[in-house]
């Protein structure tokens, strides 16, 4: 469980990101995060990874979220990550034992298999060799992945990991997430596409900076509720 009670994030230039805000979710689940730009929909993630400064409480399953840190994949925006790094997709995708083995480790040949049979199941075990860098956006958002694969998480945070991606790699990736839900992962996702909430999403959180609701994604996905978190100008059909 994912707890968070009372959290306020103020950011350095006096913006509040994120107002008393409280949320309990539980998993397994795929749960998307929706709301409006700047409605502290990334700051939750970061909070719950102490990225960023706050007052109130974070605990996972009962625990400060510093003491488990390991248990926890996230991947941040693809505007925030450095693609002109060194690195090949092999090695990108090992960086994800390394929280397992220790920083100053050797890969073993059993961690190096592991890294093989997720680059599998992103189905990208042709690229290992290829720069990160020569990589399309989807193609490099399914190598990001399948460095969560291998950290073996039990949560794993992704921050708007559709934007820009080609169809395919969506799907890929789609695949996966409902795979690693069926197998006891709790996973949420930062979302922007409203048209695909009700397909990827088995519970949505909606917030501008204060939780405007959660809860099953066909009970909270309403007008009323995207009214109150983007404003009136939002036009949704509802079926």
């Amino acid at each position: 469980m994912i707890e968070c009670k009372n959290l306020n994030v103020i950011y350095q230039n006096e913006i509040l990101a994120l107002d008393d805000f409280s949320v309990s979710i539980n998993g397994p689940t795929i749960t998307g995060i929706i709301g409006p730009n700047g409605a502290g929909k990334s700051t939750l993630l970061k909070a719950i990874l102490s990225i960023v400064s706050y007052s109130g409480v974070v605990l996972i399953n009962g625990e400060n979220p510093k003491k488990i840190l390991k248990r926890i994949a996230y991947v941040e925006q693809k505007t925030a990550i450095d693609f002109t790094f060194p690195i090949n997709v092999k090695e990108c995708v090992s960086l994800g034992v390394y929280p397992n083995v220790g920083i100053t480790k050797r890969l073993k040949k059993d961690n190096w298999n592991q890294v093989s049979e997720a680059l599998k199941a992103v189905r990208l075990e042709e690229f290992e060799q290829r720069q990160i860098n020569t990589l399309s956006g989807g193609q490099f958002q399914r190598v990001l992945l399948a460095r969560c694969l291998v950290q073996k998480a039990d949560i794993i945070l992704l921050d708007e990991p559709f934007v820009g991606i080609d169809s395919v790699s969506e799907q890929i990736i789609v695949q996966i997430l409902k795979l690693l839900k069926e197998n006891g992962k709790t996973i949420l996702i930062v979302h922007h596409d409203l048209s695909k909430v009700t397909q990827y999403f088995d519970q949505l959180l909606i917030i501008n900076k204060k939780l405007i609701s959660f809860g099953q994604t066909e009970e909270v996905f309403t007008k009323t509720n995207l009214k109150e978190a983007y404003g009136d100008s939002i036009f949704v059909e509802e079926e």
